[in-house]
């Protein structure tokens, strides 16, 4: 089963719920939260970390029971997490909005968004919520819709995390204006993870593009390797959640104390 497209139906069909219970009018004129900046906190000397709030995932079941979003951030902030990344989706992650909010409001770092954006709608929506910054998907969108969004977010004063898989996806995030990509080593449609798919992909990367390498970074060998490969941050989570002590895994990752 291709469960990226079964994601996305369901996404869409989430989608127009949502807005059929608030209007895009209603929530444009929704006050929402001071930006913080994603772009800059990923612009620092040596590699950073973009830290992960999951429940749950379709490949890998419930990641920790009981996750308490703000508790959770509150480690990352102190072990070093440059940013923070927050599923929200329900369905599939077993995530909220709430984790979002709960989250952002116990920290001073920015936070993604991670979601699966199929709709203009969510953009506006991750602005409402207190989001900084959002993630696109390049599999899931066309080169208009990616374009379009990605404008659109900018415009907000959001950061947009284009996520890639390859070569080709890498070349449209680029076209589309992509200034931070992210390269995961996760194969979408599959779920199946090689890290060496990353580094293959970060050599068609302009120079000037922040760099991000999203999923399969188990320990610090595997983050001196991407280091090494001139990637500007990680993005981890499954490796933390199921850690006793996640801010202390983080902290080690980084090449602080274990």
């Amino acid at each position: 089963m291709n469960i990226l497209r079964t994601i996305v139906e369901a996404k869409k069909r989430e989608v127009a719920e949502r807005s059929r219970k608030r209007s895009l009018t209603a929530l444009r004129a929704s006050p929402a939260p001071p930006l913080r900046s994603f772009s800059a906190a990923l612009r620092t000397p040596g590699i950073s970390a973009i830290a992960e709030i999951k429940r749950r995932s379709p490949s890998r079941g419930v990641l920790r029971e009981n996750i308490d979003p703000a508790a959770i951030a509150r480690q990352y902030e102190r072990a070093g997490a440059a940013a923070l990344s927050v599923l929200t989706d329900c369905d599939f992650f077993g995530g909220s909005d709430e984790d979002l909010r709960s989250a952002r409001s116990a920290t001073s770092i920015p936070v993604l968004r991670k979601d699966f954006i199929v709709d203009s709608y969510q953009i506006h929506e991750s602005r409402q919520l207190g989001a900084d910054a959002i993630l696109l998907i390049v599999r899931i969108l066309d080169d208009a819709q990616l374009r379009d969004f990605h404008a659109l977010a900018t415009e907000l004063g959001l950061a947009v995390l284009v996520e890639t898989h390859d070569a080709t996806e890498a070349e449209r995030a680029l076209a589309a204006g992509a200034q931070i990509i992210g390269v995961n080593a996760r194969d979408l449609d599959t779920f199946e993870v090689s890290l060496e798919r990353v580094f293959r992909v970060k050599q068609r990367i302009s120079p000037g593009c922040v760099t991000v390498a999203e999923s399969g970074i188990r320990d610090p060998a595997d983050v001196q390797r991407l280091n090494d490969a001139g990637f500007d941050a990680i993005l981890v989570g499954e490796t933390l959640l199921r850690s006793p002590d996640p801010g202390a895994k983080l902290a080690a990752l980084l090449g602080g104390p274990a």
